[in-house]
C-alpha cells in the first residue's frame, strides 16, 4: 500500500517549485545590473564602429560589395 499524502503540503511543494523555476528564468532575463548592461553596449558599439571604420571602400548603393557586374 502506498504512502499517505497530505494534499495540502503537496501543492503548496509544487507551488514552490513552480515559483523557484519562475524565479531562476526571472534571474537569468533580469540578473544583470544596468551599468552591466550599458558597459556591454558600449562595447558592442564601439567594436561596430571599429569595423566599419576599417573598411577599404563603402558599400555599394545597391546592396552589392564590389562594382563588378551582376552575373548573367
Amino acid at each position: 500500500m502506498g504512502d499517505v499524502i497530505n494534499l495540502r503540503l503537496a501543492r503548496k511543494r509544487a507551488a514552490r517549485a513552480a515559483d523557484a523555476e519562475a524565479a531562476e528564468r526571472n534571474r537569468a532575463r533580469h540578473g544583470i545590473a544596468k551599468p552591466e548592461r550599458d558597459a556591454a553596449r558600449r562595447e558592442t558599439e564601439r567594436a561596430e564602429r571599429l569595423l566599419d571604420g576599417a573598411r577599404r571602400e563603402p558599400p555599394a548603393e545597391d546592396g552589392r560589395e564590389t562594382d563588378d557586374p551582376p552575373a548573367p
